[in-house]
């Protein structure tokens, strides 16, 4: 059972109504936007469960496009946050889709970039403001987005892990959780690490060295991160 803190139980810092549909919906979208770590022009949203059929009462659309802009669930600008992604020219579309045994409030987004690649990511608000994305580019995750993070795709090689917790060791960073995945063995994985420091461009760049490992993702909560911090491929 998940312990609940007075966090949980209050809620968030937000622009109401709700701190599941609204509140954590706009932290998912500000997780997506670090995932996919360069600009965006289209996004769609598949929307499941209770967020597909109350996300224009809720404010579930508004506070998803907000987190795509890079707002928290308390900027007053929420509101207006689908008129400011027009007039930014970023193309957005709200699809009710049934994405099978997932979280009730859960969203699948579909994102083209700048550079017209395509990135999955789907994710959970789970209560109180509180989230889960558990799906990135179809291999299974478990990000939170309350700590800092690293996310690893990688060849599914021995040592792999050792070499990166090496890293991590050498700069004095603690690891709180940390998570793998892979579709088939011997072929491509994810390492997730949740840690308790924040994340360094040089250590992204020692870990990119490391044999076997395609590209590298790294999520900052709640602070500016440079394009060299986002992400090394």
């Amino acid at each position: 059972m998940k312990n609940f803190g007075v966090f949980d139980i209050l809620g968030p810092i937000m622009v109401g109504p709700s701190s599941s549909h609204t509140a954590g919906a706009a932290k998912l979208g500000k997780i997506a936007k670090s995932i996919v770590g360069t600009d965006i022009k289209e996004v769609t949203f598949l929307l499941h469960g209770s967020f597909g059929k109350t996300y224009k009462g809720h404010g579930t659309d508004r506070a998803l496009v907000a987190g795509i802009l890079g707002m928290s669930p308390s900027d007053d600008n929420l509101k207006n946050s689908i008129l400011i992604a027009k007039n930014k020219g970023l193309k957005i579309n709200f699809i009710e889709q049934d994405l099978g045994q997932a979280h009730p409030n859960t969203v699948k987004f579909l994102i083209k970039d700048i550079n017209d690649n395509i990135h999955e990511i789907m994710g959970s608000s789970i209560g109180g403001g509180s989230v889960e994305i558990n799906e990135i580019n179809g291999n299974k995750v478990q990000i939170t987005g309350s700590y800092p993070t690293i996310i690893t795709c990688h060849k599914d090689i021995p040592g792999t892990v050792a070499k990166v917790s090496e890293l991590l060791y050498e700069d004095k960073i603690n690891i709180a959780f940390m998570k793998l995945g892979r579709a088939e063995k011997g072929k491509d994985a994810t390492m997730t690490f949740e840690v308790d420091s924040v994340i360094s461009s040089s250590l992204l760049n020692d870990i990119k060295k490391i044999d076997g490992i395609n590209k590298v993702i790294i999520i900052n909560p709640e602070m500016e991160v440079s394009n060299n911090d986002r992400e090394v491929s």
